[in-house]
């Protein structure tokens, strides 16, 4: 993993951008989940919430 990308100028770490397209990714995640009824499952759905980003997040960097 590198350390930073250059964008226009500015450099952004490239965990920013692992965070932000995981963050892209769990918005339609979410709500597939949702319809599907998979919340009725989970304890606690925004711990939930949060480990998944957390998983994708990790996904995403160690592709990077």
């Amino acid at each position: 993993m590198t350390a930073e990308v250059d964008i226009a100028g500015l450099l952004v770490p490239t965990l920013l951008l692992s965070m932000l397209a995981a963050w892209l990714l769990m918005l339609p995640l979410r709500r597939l989940l949702g319809r599907l009824g998979a919340y009725r499952f989970v304890w606690h759905p925004p711990l939930f919430d949060f480990a998944l980003f957390v998983m994708l997040t990790a996904g995403l960097a160690a592709l990077w």
